[in-house]
């Protein structure tokens, strides 16, 4: 009986010794994959929009345009904003810097850029407090000086932050790192300046790594729930970002409204998703290299 077999080429291994799998094996590894994505992604995604619309189109824009669920997301979009462009404005400056320069505690930079990734972010938001908590290091100064950054707006942005800290970073100066900096020195022989070097020649070239840095930081931004839940303090209205007010209306067994607003939260995870999988494309099609490693290597 004649058999079908799928050639899985090993990387150094000669062509002697390359594994043959038989035809079943393939289907069985394909079956596999298909049940798992149907099991835990595709049927959650299901339920949550059945659940959305339970009660029908009336109910579900009704629960979206509640002055809560409006609050709550012009809360997250301002958190979300302001994570994006710190975290770009970071992101860019710490990537030239490691990858173009050499300087004492470049590898500290390195490991601090990676702690966000390290520490919880439920951690995270306890430091926040224990900083400029009423009871905290600083947070009595700011409550004499009348602010407040605790159970509002600035604390939420704060955490928000922390936990979106690495992602340009990351995609950045593996990036950098792989194109070197030749491009660079040629600039500077000819005359150009620094802003001139990094505008022309250093920013055309990382357009897509940084464009793709954005889209995860954004998403990780709108959908942090663990760090903005310590700092928040849940005040409807005035503190509760998209996940908190979720959280809020399922604990009130108001589980139709709280999925109506967990779809939007679904529909930006799968645009962040087509997003990312077009800027991923755009890498290929430039054969720009993914970013992998942070490690540093001199250039300049």
């Amino acid at each position: 009986m004649t058999k079908e077999t799928v050639i899985i080429s090993l990387k150094g291994a000669s062509p002697e010794r390359a594994l043959t799998e038989p035809f079943w094996v393939r289907w069985v590894l394909i079956g596999t994959a298909v049940l798992f994505i149907g099991l835990f992604l595709v049927m959650p995604l299901f339920e949550v929009f059945a659940s959305a619309l339970d009660k029908g189109l009336a109910y579900y824009f009704a629960a979206v345009t509640d002055p809560m669920a409006l609050s709550a997301i012009k809360l997250t979009l301002v958190a979300a904003f302001f994570s994006v462009v710190l975290n770009t404005l970071f992101g860019l400056a710490s990537a030239w810097a490691i990858t173009k320069f050499n300087f004492p505690g470049k590898n500290l930079l390195i490991t601090l850029i990676d702690i966000p990734f390290s520490v919880s972010p439920v951690i995270a938001g306890l430091i926040y407090v224990l900083l400029f908590g009423l009871q905290g290091l600083w947070g009595p100064w700011f409550i004499n000086h009348n602010i407040h950054i605790i159970f509002a707006v600035p604390g939420i942005v704060l955490a928000t932050i922390f936990v979106t800290f690495p992602f340009v970073s990351r995609e950045l100066i593996p990036l950098m790192q792989e194109q070197g900096a030749d491009e660079e020195e040629a600039a500077l022989v000819l005359g150009a300046n620094g802003w001139q070097i990094f505008w022309h020649v250093t920013l055309p070239n990382i357009q897509w790594g940084l464009l793709y840095g954005v889209i995860l930081c954004n998403a990780r931004a709108m959908g942090e729930f663990g760090a903005v839940s310590v700092v928040s303090g849940h005040i409807r209205g005035l503190t509760n970002t998209l996940p908190l007010h979720v959280e809020i209306l399922y604990n009130e067994y108001n589980f139709t409204a709280a999925f109506a607003v967990a779809s939007l939260l679904t529909f930006l995870a799968i645009v962040t998703l087509i997003a990312k999988a077009l800027v991923g494309t755009k890498y290929k099609d430039e054969k720009v290299i993914l970013p992998t490693s942070l490690e540093s290597e001199p250039t300049l």
